[in-house]
């Protein structure tokens, strides 16, 4: 048995993972629990160290954390060696200086947010875009600051504004890429949009930006619409997909009978995505409608390319 030795800074640089993603993990997947000190400060062993280094790696590989989060560490050695090759737990970062940098522009993300300082977020957005590429930013930093600001404004470390502010910031930055990847004229259309009673939008700008760098033509509507009018759009423009963000609330009892009411008036071949952190809570009724289950950027990729070939008839 490992000796409880590694205090949070060491973690990180071990891991390539932020603090406050190891934190989070720790809190809502229970990955690891760390042996406290008397003044409350944690101490790791090797094999937590080598569990979060293992997840860190997978999860950038496409797994959902949710999945893997509770499965033993030799069964997460497996998948890791079936995924990414014979991989040695020892060798946490073999393209180690994206993924740590990933972890660093993370870090700074989520101070600038928490100081409401429009200036380094914008800095750091435009650094992420600039080191990690335009999906890497979408996957590697976007996304996981859009779950990581979820959390903080759910257990009250951050207020609404906080959230707003980033959302904002986050809308005008990617508005500004997307318009760098003007679509081919017969590309597929895709509608993007939340249903109603869903006001936090930041997923959903999210999968936009990544469809848009993917050549999709994105149609993109916005917070929380009735189920008509973003039927209406997908027919409109004869849109290949409707892919919708729940996020908060997820006991809503108004959102299922709105998504069973969007697939009645979607035409049959229009496919359904939905992601986010409410779709537990409505999964056995999204697999009946037969919507098409999303839990993150890279699986969401994986499913518009399934969808590009054209309709028949």
């Amino acid at each position: 048995m490992s000796a409880y030795q590694h205090a949070i800074q060491a973690v990180v640089q071990r891991t390539g993972l932020s603090a406050h993603v190891i934190r989070i993990w720790e809190k809502r997947y229970g990955v690891v629990a760390p042996q406290r000190t008397g003044t409350n400060r944690r101490l790791y062993s090797d094999e937590q160290i080598e569990r979060l280094g293992l997840l860190r790696q997978l999860t950038q590989a496409g797994q959902s954390i949710g999945t893997m989060a509770t499965l033993p560490l030799e069964r997460l050695r497996q998948i890791a060696a079936d995924t990414l090759g014979p991989v040695s737990a020892a060798a946490v970062r073999p393209a180690g200086a994206t993924l740590d940098a990933a972890a660093a522009l993370l870090a700074a993300g989520i101070a600038a947010v928490r100081e409401l300082d429009t200036a380094s977020l914008g800095a750091t957005l435009r650094q992420a875009e600039l080191q990690l590429g335009a999906q890497g930013m979408l996957q590697r930093f976007a996304a996981p600051l859009a779950q990581m600001l979820g959390e903080l404004w759910r257990n009250g470390t951050i207020t609404a504004a906080h959230e707003h502010f980033a959302t904002a910031l986050l809308r005008v930055h990617l508005a500004r890429g997307v318009g760098e990847f003007a679509p081919r004229a017969d590309a597929p259309v895709l509608i993007v949009a939340t249903p109603v009673g869903q006001l936090h939008e930041l997923g959903a700008l999210l999968v936009a930006a990544a469809a848009t760098n993917l050549g999709w033509r994105v149609i993109y509507l916005g917070a929380s619409l009735p189920a008509a009018e973003i039927a209406g759009a997908a027919i409109q423009r004869k849109a290949r997909a409707v892919a919708l963000s729940l996020v908060y609330p997820h006991d809503d009892p108004a959102l299922v009978p709105a998504l069973e009411l969007l697939r009645e008036l979607l035409p049959e071949p229009v496919a359904l995505l939905v992601g986010g952190r409410a779709v537990p809570a409505v999964q056995p009724e999204m697999e009946r409608l037969g919507a098409r289950i999303v839990n993150d950027l890279a699986g969401f990729g994986a499913v518009l390319d399934g969808l590009r070939t054209p309709r028949v008839g």
